[in-house]
């Protein structure tokens, strides 16, 4: 039986591994460039824009929301989403982060 092994991470390496898993897919990409371009929350458009089914978009909009890099609200039939601007700021701050500490070594050395 497979065990959960993320409490063996610390905080940031799993909240930073829970924003790629966010991200991982071109349909959740394409919906926070749409949603960036806007001013205001974006009100069912979505689908008029993007080559998904209506019930695929909610999906992915509900994994962007699980990631809190989506915000929005539901009145009736009619739902309004925009970014969480200070959660996506702080998840480009760890990815930052992240690709700052990562360099080459100066000798390089032949791997694989």
């Amino acid at each position: 039986m497979a065990t959960n092994k993320k409490e063996a991470f610390d905080t940031a390496e799993v909240s930073l591994a829970d924003f790629a898993k966010a991200l991982a897919h071109p349909a959740r990409v394409a919906i926070l460039k749409i949603l960036a371009e806007r001013t205001t929350c974006v009100c069912g458009e979505l689908v008029d824009v993007l080559p998904l089914a209506q019930a695929t978009v909610s999906q992915h909009l509900k994994e962007l929301k699980k990631a809190g890099l989506v915000k929005g609200e539901i009145d009736g039939a009619k739902s309004c989403y925009c970014i969480n601007w200070e959660v996506f700021e702080g998840m480009v701050g760890e990815f930052n982060y992240l690709f700052a500490g990562l360099k080459r070594p100066s000798e390089s050395t032949e791997c694989c």
